[in-house]
């Protein structure tokens, strides 16, 4: 069969192809002394990218506070170095590559270069994307300020049941209530003793009408004296 060799072949790169493009590359990044959790003002920082394919070029890049992405270096897999600006060298970074390790150093740390840290490697039209390593300085955290205990005279505490502070809003609210008090108090006094010589006066005037009333003397059988009736004769 003529046609038995390029069906085999068709079949090759039909099974080839499709594991290369499923083939997924893992990257990872950090720093290179695992003990470092937090850098230091003008510390000499240094950075390790980790890629499975060795004939592939690097780039490191930073993701600041604002969310901004910043080019730091394009390492080559020919150890050759792109900084921003299409320089060669920078002043505040230096990149080498060892293999299968990218290196990125910041040569003083400074507020300007906290951030996430990648690396990215662009392999047939895929870019693969290392997890991020934060650097940021430590956060200080200010103590609240704490109230100072209130100072006394004379030895004078504040559980002393003698203490009394001046408050002169709370003197002028006292002399209104005090004079809210005369101004209520004093026509209620005056009612009520006016209502007390009314019933005075009245139950006098009562007992004196009373007694004109009674000055008239009663019979002991309690029927009034009449004179008796001289009978009339009849002749």
């Amino acid at each position: 069969m003529a046609g038995s060799p390029a069906l085999l072949l068709l079949l090759a790169l039909g099974l080839c192809c499709p594991g290369i493009r499923g083939q997924r590359y893992k990257m990872t990044a950090g720093f290179h002394d695992n003990s470092i959790t937090h850098p230091r003002v003008g510390q000499r920082l240094e950075l390790v990218c980790l890629a499975d394919k060795e004939d592939s070029g690097v780039f490191w890049i930073r993701l600041d506070k604002g969310g901004t992405l910043h080019f730091i270096v394009f390492i080559s897999f020919l150890s050759r170095t792109t900084f921003e600006g299409n320089k060669k060298t920078s002043t505040r970074f230096e990149a080498t590559k060892d293999r299968r390790f990218y290196r990125l150093v910041v040569k003083s740390f400074t507020p300007q270069d906290e951030g996430n840290y990648f690396c990215l490697m662009n392999s047939n039209q895929m870019l693969y994307f290392s997890p991020g390593q934060p650097a940021f300085f430590p956060v200080t955290t200010t103590a609240a300020p704490t109230t100072p205990a209130p100072t006394t005279q004379r030895g004078i505490t504040e559980k002393d049941p003698c203490l009394k502070t001046l408050d002169p809003e709370t003197n002028k609210e006292k002399e209104l209530d005090f004079f809210c008090d005369i101004f209520i108090w004093v026509p209620l006094a005056g009612a009520c003793l006016l209502l007390l010589i009314a019933l005075a006066v009245t139950i006098v005037l009562c007992q004196q009408t009373r007694r004109r009333r009674c000055r008239c003397k009663r019979p002991a059988n309690g029927k009034p004296n009449v004179k008796p009736s001289t009978p009339s004769r009849h002749v």
